[in-house]
C-alpha cells in the first residue's frame, strides 16, 4: 500500500479508536457510579453520601491510583501531553499505550472514588498514544507518524469537548506553536471523524448547553478587558498553588502508592464539606453558566476546587487540570461581575462572565488565547460573546506571558530539559533555562 493511502487509513483509524476511547471511558464512569451510588456522575454521588465516605472515599481512590502507578513507574516511555508535544515536534516518539491505559485506569478510579481531577486529559492522551501505535502497525516514517500522533490528539480533544474547532486550534497553538498544513490537513479529518463519533453518543449540543448572552453596550468590553487581567492572576496563582503542591509531596520518604493516598485524605477532607469539588469541575460549570449560585458559594467553591485539585493532583493521581481551570475560571468570572454590580455598573448575564472567565482562565494557563476563545464559543453557541472572549483570552495570555514565560505544558518540558520558543523566524530548540 502506498504511503499517502496509509497515513490516510491510519487518520480514519487513529479518530475512531480515540472516539471510542472517550466514549467507553464515559461510559464506563456512568456504570460505575449509578451501580455504586445510584447516579451517573461524581458530584451527586457526592452529595448523597455521608459525610464519613466522602472523607474516605477519596483516600481510597488515590491509594488504588497509586498501586496502579507502581506499576507505570516500571514500564518505559511516556503519555503525558508533554510527551505528545515532544513527539510531534521533535520526532522523539516515545510514547507508550500501556502507559496511557495504565495511567488512564489509575485517572479512572480517582474520579470513580471522587477524586478532584479531569477526566479529560487521559482522552487526549490516548489520542495521541494511539497514533504511535498506529504508525508503528502501518509501518509509517517517523514524519508521518508524528501527524498521525497530532491527528489523534486532536481526536481525543475533540471527543472529549465536543469542539472540532478547538481542538484542531489545541494542536496547532499548544502542540506545535506552528500552522503546518500536513499537519493542519491529517488533524482536521481526525477531528470531524472523532467530533461525529462523540455527537453520536453523547449528543449534537454544546456540552454545557446552549447559552445566549448580550452585551449591555460597547462600553461593557472594558470590563471584559479587566476580567481578562483578573483570570491571568488567578490562572497564575492556581498553577503556583500546584508547583508548589507537587514540592510538598515530592518527599523522599513519601513513595507510591501512600502519596496519593495522603493527597485523597486531603481532597476528602474539603469534598467532605464541599461535594461540589469532587470529580472534574463540569456539574458546578453548568450552574455558574446558568447563574443559579450564591456568591459565598463560589467563593467557596473557588478555593475548595484550587486545593482539592492540587492535592488531587500534585501528588500523583493522573489525570488533567483542563477542566478544572474553567471551573476556576467561571468562578473568578462570576465573583467579578457581582463585586462591580456591588457598585452600581449596568452588566449583562452572571453566566457571560463566567463564560469569559473560563477563556481567560484556559488562555493563561496554555498561552493559547484563540483556542482557548473558540472552545468557549463552540461551548455556547452564542456568538455575541465573541469580541469579549477574544479580548479577555488576548490580554490574559500577553499578562500570564510576562508573569511565567512557560505555559502549564511546557513548563512540564522544561523540567525536564526540553524547550522551545516560536517566534517570526521559526522554532527555537531551548535549553533547561531558556
Amino acid at each position: 500500500m502506498r504511503a499517502g493511502w496509509r497515513l490516510g487509513l491510519g487518520v480514519v483509524l487513529v479518530a475512531v479508536v480515540a472516539a471510542g476511547f472517550a466514549a467507553l471511558f464515559r461510559v464506563g464512569l456512568g456504570f460505575a457510579l449509578y451501580h455504586l451510588a445510584g447516579t451517573t456522575d461524581v458530584v451527586s454521588a457526592m452529595r448523597h453520601a455521608p459525610v464519613w465516605a466522602r472523607l474516605v472515599c477519596p483516600p481510597i481512590g488515590g491509594l488504588l491510583a497509586g498501586c496502579v502507578g507502581l506499576m507505570v513507574a516500571r514500564s518505559p516511555g511516556g503519555s503525558g501531553v508533554g510527551d505528545v508535544m515532544e513527539a510531534v515536534v521533535l520526532g522523539r516518539v516515545r510514547l507508550s499505550l500501556r502507559v496511557t491505559l495504565l495511567k488512564s485506569l489509575a485517572s479512572w478510579l480517582a474520579i470513580i472514588f471522587g477524586g478532584s481531577i479531569g477526566r479529560e486529559g487521559p482522552l487526549i492522551q490516548f489520542g495521541g498514544a494511539s497514533g504511535k501505535l498506529v504508525g508503528d502497525w502501518l509501518d509509517l516514517s517517523t514524519d508521518r507518524a508524528r501527524l498521525l500522533i497530532a491527528a489523534g490528539t486532536a481526536a481525543g480533544f475533540a471527543a472529549a469537548y465536543n469542539t472540532p474547532f478547538a481542538a484542531v486550534l489545541f494542536v496547532i497553538e499548544v502542540v506545535t506553536g506552528m500552522v503546518v498544513l500536513d499537519t493542519i490537513l491529517p488533524v482536521l479529518v481526525a477531528t470531524v471523524i472523532a467530533t461525529a463519533i462523540s455527537r453520536a453518543v453523547v449528543g449534537d449540543g454544546p456540552i454545557y448547553g446552549e447559552r445566549a448572552f448580550h452585551l449591555q453596550s460597547r462600553w461593557e468590553l472594558l470590563a471584559f478587558a479587566g476580567l481578562g487581567i483578573l483570570a491571568a492572576l488567578g490562572a497564575q496563582a492556581f498553577m503556583r498553588l500546584l508547583t508548589l503542591g507537587e514540592r510538598i509531596f515530592r518527599q523522599p520518604w513519601l513513595n507510591l502508592p501512600w502519596r496519593p493516598a495522603l493527597g485523597g485524605v486531603l481532597a476528602g477532607a474539603v469534598v467532605a464539606l464541599l461535594p461540589e469539588c469532587a470529580g472534574n469541575g463540569y456539574e458546578p460549570l453548568s450552574s455558574l453558566l446558568g447563574g443559579a449560585t450564591t456568591v459565598g458559594f463560589v467563593a467557596l467553591l473557588l478555593i475548595g476546587k484550587c486545593f482539592a485539585t492540587t492535592a488531587s493532583v500534585s501528588s500523583g493521581s493522573p489525570g488533567g487540570v483542563f477542566t478544572p481551570t474553567l471551573l476556576i475560571g467561571g468562578a473568578i468570572g462570576v465573583l467579578y461581575v457581582h463585586a462591580l454590580s456591588s457598585v452600581g455598573a449596568s452588566l449583562g448575564a452572571v453566566g457571560g462572565y463566567a463564560l469569559v472567565g473560563m477563556a481567560a482562565a484556559t488562555a493563561a494557563t496554555t498561552h493559547a488565547p484563540l483556542m482557548a476563545a473558540v472552545m468557549a464559543f463552540e461551548l455556547s453557541g452564542d456568538y455575541a460573546i465573541a469580541l469579549p472572549l477574544l479580548l479577555a483570552t488576548a490580554i490574559s495570555t500577553l499578562l500570564s506571558r510576562h508573569l511565567r514565560r512557560q505555559s502549564i505544558y511546557t513548563a512540564e518540558l522544561m523540567e525536564r530539559g526540553v524547550g522551545w520558543e516560536v517566534t517570526m523566524e521559526g522554532r527555537r530548540v531551548l535549553g533547561p533555562h531558556g
